[in-house]
């Protein structure tokens, strides 16, 4: 006879591995604004904190990948959510002052 504390570990879902493009895709639409956060967990069947964490890490490793040296500041602006996922991140860090010169660079100036 099982006991309830078996019954649920049956009961409980196969835990799902992401593969990385999987996870690259769900963060690069929701950063283009294609799909709300929402609806990206919604597909995929995660929670937000965990679609969080990927994008965490995608940044992390986009300004570590940039750290080396950019030879080109970004040709176009960014969207909102990802201009303030960035700002998040260089305010938790130092040392990214440099990024934010090349950004501001990149960006048209607007006329006052």
């Amino acid at each position: 006879m099982e006991t309830v504390t078996e019954k649920k570990r049956i009961r409980r879902r196969a835990r799902r591995s992401f593969t990385a493009l999987e996870k690259s895709k769900a963060v690069l639409s929701v950063w283009a604004e294609r799909r709300s956060p929402a609806e990206a967990c919604r597909e995929l069947g995660v929670s937000q904190a965990l679609l969080g964490a990927w994008q965490e890490r995608a940044l992390e490793g986009m300004m570590e990948a940039l750290a080396a040296g950019a030879a080109h500041p970004p040709a176009a602006a960014l969207n909102s959510r990802l201009e303030k996922l960035l700002m998040k991140k260089m305010e938790k860090k130092s040392g990214w002052d440099k990024l934010q010169e090349r950004l501001d660079k990149g960006r048209p100036q607007s006329p006052n």
